[in-house]
């Protein structure tokens, strides 16, 4: 993700200066990989274990901070399941919520008051789109492209690849390992 999240055009938008400064120190304070390829838009490499990264926009408004962060495309099946996961986590999600962009694709946002801009606070929001982002995933992707991963998986055998990556899908590739025919 390089561009600013859809619908939003930075170019044509004022910006607080002071805040986006001070968000600028407070993500070089905590260390976090990020750049900033427009005024007051910032882009921060989040790394997970199952979800490995997970981009993340913090856009300073005239009067809010925006947060978005992709999650996955639109799911190849089980399209009610899949969207009443993410659904059911909602109400238990502290600055966010998971939404969908205009082709289906799931995205975690926020708008949140720009006296949100402390160190602690910004922590807090980037913990909980890693966490929501990185806890979700492999649940996510077993129910939206469970035939998607069992034909990656079948290729992967055959041609005698890695599985490294498919480890946490083993219920889907390998029932029998789990009970299950």
């Amino acid at each position: 993700m390089s561009a600013a999240p859809a619908g939003r055009d930075p170019a044509e938008r004022e910006y607080p200066v002071e805040e986006a400064a001070k968000l600028s120190e407070i993500l070089t304070d905590l260390e976090v990989s990020f750049t900033s390829p427009q005024p007051g838009a910032f882009l921060i490499r989040l790394e997970g274990q199952h979800k490995l990264v997970t981009m993340t926009w913090l856009i300073a408004d005239t009067h809010s901070l925006h947060v978005e962060a992709f999650f996955c495309r639109q799911p190849d099946e089980n399209h009610a399941e899949f969207y009443r996961f993410l659904l059911e986590r909602g109400s238990r999600m502290f600055g966010i919520h998971f939404a969908l962009d205009q082709v289906g694709d799931v995205h975690l946002v926020g708008r949140l008051p720009l006296a949100t801009i402390t160190s602690d606070e910004i922590d807090r929001l980037l913990g909980c789109v890693l966490s929501y982002s990185d806890d979700n995933f492999d649940q996510a992707l077993m129910i939206g492209f469970a035939s998607s991963i069992r034909r990656e998986y079948a290729w992967r055998v055959k041609r005698g690849e890695s599985l490294a990556n498919l480890r946490a899908f083993t219920r889907l590739t390998e029932p029998e390992a789990h009970g299950r025919t």
